[in-house]
């Protein structure tokens, strides 16, 4: 095994293999062929960057239904051991089209949006309204009207102002609607700070200590039907620990309602995933166990009934099933000096970069790189794999270890990229989206169309539109 770079983080050490695949970062049926080419899907990189260009999200479709499956498996089985029920709701945010929406809901889960978009195109899926629920914390009047009007499962209430506004419509129209009211545990998840979302300084929900007067309030209302309580404590989470103190509170408050309690406790998602070798998520049946039991032995203790329980993971489900192709263009090599004297950074700068990822750009997200059309003796050279745009801060993945002849022409794949990348997606000067393509039994078929400069152009209303000498 080479020395570790100087300048690498504590945590990445030489590969022993600078080819290998560290199973947990990479879709099940993610394998080297033996010519050394990536295959996804039962499909080789070089034939997926070919046919769709680069850069490419590929999708496994069968790692996204797989851990759907799994994952609703998991929570109704830990929920039937303790004598309740629990409903799986894929978290749209994560990445969601018509196709991704379809497979989930295939594999017995329901679906979360957060805004009319999401809604669309749930149903444009063919989704039933009342298997969908609405989340968001400026859910504007005509956000509400369409969910009201299509029939939506659930509706879950984040402010007073939507609490008044839900109310005048659905006594507009006569309406009956189930609803939750979202609320802050005060359990602070060790993740990102952007993605901690429970504790008190922050835009969602209501405190806590408020919910009892506003339960009573959301059940005088007429034609709102208030069946739960909802909290998320964050993203990118492992173990069970900030999952079973914000239970318990919830259960405690419950406990205390006017009127009784509600019969449905929803504790949202963001399970985490593997980016890196170094990282260790939570199983997910130690997960479900973890919590559910909590949850009934708070319930017994308080004497009060086992709520119903939902969950809505979304990372979990799609973020290890993407992997993105970029090429290599340019290579370059800087020396930086160091307590122990200099040591050399070589940059990888490939054809996208934040505008189809901006997760490192926003929480210092860390990737893996792999190179996907070859294998190499080459020994392992510490890299920074960096984007085309005009910004320092266009990383891809900050640090990794590639064979030391990675060169312009290699296909490099980032893996993990499932989730909140192509859902973050910008056209930051002005580069193309790129298409979303999925894989399954050696067949690769677009899902999403990769954008073009005449789609940019379209919407500049100065265009006045293709000139015959372009």
């Amino acid at each position: 095994m080479s020395a570790a770079s100087p300048l690498a983080p504590g945590w990445l050490l030489p590969p022993a293999d600078a080819n290998g695949l560290a199973s947990a970062v990479w879709p099940a049926a993610a394998s080297r062929r033996d010519d050394g080419q990536l295959e996804l899907g039962g499909v080789a990189a070089r034939d997926i960057a070919a046919r769709y260009g680069t850069p490419v999200l590929v999708l496994d479709e069968d790692e996204v239904r797989g851990r759907a499956r799994a994952t609703r498996a998991a929570f109704e089985d830990a929920a039937a051991r303790h004598g309740t029920r629990a409903r799986v709701y894929y978290a749209g945010k994560a990445f969601l089209s018509t196709e991704v929406a379809r497979w989930v809901t295939q594999e017995g889960l329901r679906v979360d949006v957060c805004t009319r978009g999401e809604l669309e195109v749930a149903l444009a899926a063919g989704i039933p309204a009342d298997e969908l629920g609405f989340h968001g914390n400026n859910k504007s009047v005509s956000e509400l009207e369409r969910a009201v009007e299509v029939g939506i499962g659930s509706i879950v209430i984040d402010s007073v102002w939507e609490l008044e506004r839900l109310a005048a419509i659905v006594a507009r129209r006569g309406a009956q609607q189930a609803v939750l009211l979202r609320v802050n545990s005060g359990v602070h998840a060790e993740t990102h700070h952007f993605l901690a979302t429970s504790h008190e300084d922050q835009k969602f929900g209501f405190a806590l200590e408020d919910a009892p007067a506003l339960v009573a309030r959301v059940r005088e209302t007429p034609g709102l039907d208030l069946v739960g309580l909802h909290c998320h404590i964050g993203s990118q989470i492992f173990g069970t620990e900030g999952f079973r103190a914000s239970a318990a509170r919830l259960l405690a408050v419950l406990a205390e309602l006017p009127g009784g309690p509600l019969p449905v406790l929803n504790l949202g998602g963001g399970f985490g995933i593997a980016y890196t070798a170094a990282d260790e998520p939570t199983p997910i049946a130690e997960l479900a166990e973890g919590i559910v039991s909590v949850v009934a032995s708070e319930a017994q203790n308080l004497g009060i009934p086992v709520p119903s329980l939902a969950f809505e993971p979304g990372r979990s489900v799609v973020g290890t099933a993407g992997v993105t192709l970029y090429e290599v263009g340019t290579t370059k090599d800087v020396s930086v000096e160091t307590p122990s004297g200099a040591a050399v950074r070589r940059y990888v700068s490939v054809d996208g970069g934040m505008s189809d990822n901006p997760r490192p750009a926003l929480y210092d997200a860390q990737f893996s790189a792999r190179i996907a059309d070859r294998t190499s003796d080459a020994p392992p050279a510490l890299v920074r794999v960096v984007g085309k745009h005009c910004e320092s801060g266009d990383i891809v993945v900050d640090a990794e270890y590639l064979p030391a002849d990675v060169a312009p022409g290699d296909l490099l794949a980032v893996p993990a990229t499932g989730a909140y990348c192509y859902a973050l997606a910008s056209n930051y000067n002005h580069v193309p989206r790129p298409p979303i393509v999925a894989v399954r039994d050696g067949e690769s078929r677009v899902i999403v169309r990769g954008e073009t400069i005449d789609d940019l152009l379209a919407r500049d209303s100065g265009y006045a539109g293709p000139r015959g000498d372009r």
